[in-house]
Formats: C-alpha cells, sequence, structure tokens
C-alpha cells in the first residue's frame, strides 16, 4: 500500500522542521532518530545559538559565495527573532552578536514542532529511508518503520538531512547519496568548525590553558579564544580558522590581540626591573605558555636588562607564534560539514534543483557552511523557509 503526500521532507532537523512550517499542508518529515532537533538540543551548551545579529553573505563559504544571498535577504536573522519573540522565548546575546535561549534549546524544537503542526505537517521518527526513485511524476521512497516497509509517493522531496557532522548522533551522507542518485554534482566534503590536532602532543601539557588569540591561516583572522588541549588547539579563534586550514598549511597565532603588550612591558621595566623576565610576562599571558615558550623566545633574565629592541623581538614572536597542524578531529567533533551538494545545480530563490522539478535540498546539506556563531542555523532558516515558499506556491 502507498501512503501519498504532498511533500516528503527528509529530516526532522532546523531546516526540515523551518521547511515543514511554510510548506502547507500535507508535508511529512520523517528521520531515523528517536526524537527531533537533536542537534538544536546540543547546541550552545543547550541553550542554542540559533542565529547572530551580524548574519550576512560574507560569514559563509561556498564555492559560490552568492548562492546564500537570496534566501538570507528574504528571511534574515530579524525574521526569526521575531518568531522566537512571538513564542514568548526569552533570548539574549552574548558577543559578537550571538543570540541564545534564555532558557534551555528545547523550547526553539518545541516552537518548530507547533508551527510545522500548524501548518497541517506530520512527522513520523524512528524511520529509516530504504530507497527512493521517480517515476517521472513523483517520488516514490520505501521507509523502515516499526518493523514494517511502507511506500510514500510525493509530488516534492526536500533533502534536509545534514553533512556528516557529529556521527554518534546519527550523522550520514545520506543527502549527498539521493543528489549524486539524482544527477548532482557534490563539493569535496571535510570537517569544519573543528579542533585542530598534532601528532606529536606538543601543547599537553598546556591542556586547559587558554586566552585571546588571533589565529590567522591563508589570508584570513578571527579574534577569539583558544584552548589549548592534549591533542592540540581548540576553542572559537581555532573552531574558526580550522574552515579555512589545508593540510600542510601553517597557522599563526597572535597572543597579543590588542597589540598592547610592548608598551605594557616597557612601562613594566620601570616598576619592575629587577624582576625576573618570565614572571612579568606571566602577569600578562597564563603561566604555563610563559614557561612552554622560554626556550623557543630565549625569555632569560630580569627585565631591566631587556632592551627596546629585544622586547620588540618577543612581543613579535609573541605575535607571529607560527605552527603546522596535522590533522583535525575530525567528523567525530566538527561542528558543521564545509561542503556538500554543489549550489550551481540548485535555484538559489528557492532551493530547488534546476533539472529535477520538485527535488529540494537545503540547510547543512548544501555547500555552504557559516561561520561559527549561530550562522549556520541561520542558513537553516533561511534555505528551509526558501524552499517552503517555494512548495507553498504550488499548493
Amino acid at each position: 500500500m502507498t501512503s501519498a503526500v504532498s511533500t516528503l521532507i527528509l529530516g526532522a532537523g532546523a531546516a526540515g522542521l523551518m521547511c515543514a512550517a511554510h510548506a502547507g499542508p500535507g508535508a511529512l518529515v520523517i528521520d531515523h532518530a528517536r526524537a527531533p532537533g537533536e542537534k538544536i538540543r546540543i547546541s550552545g551548551g543547550g541553550r542554542c545559538n540559533f542565529t547572530n545579529l551580524h548574519a550576512a553573505p560574507e560569514n559563509f563559504l561556498s564555492q559560490n559565495p552568492h548562492f546564500c544571498k537570496s534566501a538570507l535577504a528574504r528571511y534574515t536573522q530579524w525574521d526569526f527573532i521575531d518568531l522566537v519573540s512571538r513564542h514568548g522565548i526569552g533570548w539574549h546575546e552574548k558577543t559578537l552578536g550571538q543570540l541564545f535561549c534564555d532558557g534551555r534549546a528545547g523550547q526553539i524544537v518545541a516552537m518548530l514542532l507547533a508551527e510545522a503542526r500548524r501548518a497541517g505537517a506530520d512527522l513520523w521518527l524512528s524511520t529509516r529511508v530504504v530507497g527512493i526513485t521517480h517515476d517521472g511524476q513523483r517520488f516514490r521512497a520505501v521507509l523502515e518503520r516499526e518493523g514494517a516497509r511502507i511506500e510514500v509517493s510525493a509530488r516534492n522531496l526536500v533533502l534536509a538531512t545534514g553533512g556528516k557532522s557529529i556521527p554518534r548522533m546519527g550523522a550520514t551522507g545520506l543527502a549527498y547519496e539521493i543528489a549524486h542518485q539524482f544527477g548532482h554534482a557534490l563539493t569535496e566534503t571535510r570537517p569544519a568548525l573543528v579542533p585542530l590536532t598534532f601528532s606529536d602532543a606538543p601543547f599537553a601539557a598546556l591542556s586547559g590553558v587558554a586566552l585571546p588569540v588571533r589565529a590567522a591561516c591563508n589570508g584570513v583572522g578571527f579574534e577569539e579564544a583558544a584552548l589549548f588541549t592534549h591533542r592540540g588547539l581548540s576553542g572559537p579563534a581555532i573552531l574558526q580558522i580550522s574552515s579555512f586550514w589545508r593540510e600542510g598549511a601553517a597557522i599563526t597565532l597572535d597572543l597579543d590581540p590588542e597589540g598592547a603588550l610592548y608598551e605594557t612591558l616597557r612601562a613594566d621595566r620601570q616598576s619592575q626591573g629587577k624582576r625576573n623576565l618570565t614572571t612579568v610576562l606571566g602577569q600578562h599571558l597564563p603561566g604555563k605558555l610563559v614557561t612552554h615558550l622560554a626556550p623557543a623566545l630565549a625569555l632569560a633574565g630580569n627585565l631591566g636588562d631587556q632592551s627596546d629592541a629585544r622586547l620588540g623581538a618577543i612581543v613579535a614572536g609573541l605575535r607571529g607564534w607560527e605552527m603546522k597542524p596535522t590533522g583535525t578531529e575530525g567528523y567525530r567533533t566538527a561542528e558543521v560539514t564545509l561542503g556538500g551538494i554543489a549550489t550551481d545545480g540548485l535555484d538559489s530563490a528557492t532551493m530547488e534543483s534546476r533539472h529535477l522539478p520538485g527535488l529540494f535540498a537545503i540547510g547543512e546539506a548544501v555547500d555552504v557552511t557559516g561561520w561559527l556563531g549561530g550562522y549556520n542555523f541561520q542558513w537553516a532558516w533561511s534555505s528551509g523557509w526558501a524552499a517552503g515558499q517555494a512548495i507553498a506556491a504550488r499548493g
């Protein structure tokens, strides 16, 4: 027996639920997980960094940097903030425009489910896709649910299963497989917003040390916190730069991002000249880090014995600490997947396939990846809305 629906949405995450809320009645959302919106629930330390006040096309990576412009302009961060406020969900700004729920991330999931139900969508969880075909008019999906196989036919099919990041939560490459099956090209996929690792564990003794830095790679830099770990480097600045790093490339850490250390040390020389250089440096940088860097920078002697030129050389070393990661922690801890379904096969206004009408791809499955800080959720809302609007307009 075949069940007929207007739209079959694969994935009950941020993009899929947003699409369901706007696609009109008759949409069916399926997910192999036992609960919807699991990545939403764990995001932002359980408070969901649901968007960013500064969301704009320049905050996204793609082989076609113009592709995201239409959806982001037509459904903005202000539209989603309005939706959150209408549902009575309290929120606050942290740093750099990042918006979080005052309460728990589950409020965002509940809001999306309420919006999807209001639009007439249905939700099937613990449901696995066995196979999908297209008969020239409709998509036909064989699904496995509660031990039985069910066939569902749909006029529209929406790929919203995300990327490969965090496989312990069930992430797979399903959207890529289906897109490829229907003739869509894929761009290279790789872990993004992910800690960087080093083969010889050079920072094991610094594990847990954090400080503000500017991390740079391939001409791009981010000024946030870095965290030393047993395996390498993490923290917001490192996660950001990981999207731009490639194997064999070096990254540079500026440990004095405000550029005040040189003049500070010159002033300290007047008042603390008899103190050891490393002791005084430890007042401005983590002590363990100063000890770690002392051999490479030849940090020895009293501060009062250091000339201006010598202080300048020390600060230059601290501001240009270059290192070569050997890898990343991979999809296991990556917040998102870089790359995905190539945008040249999709309409940027509707997210619909250019060669198979009725097929849509949204969210992380598409080759559009945001910076850390709520940008990827905004892409989910914007692309999901764009696809939903296009589907609803057809009736």
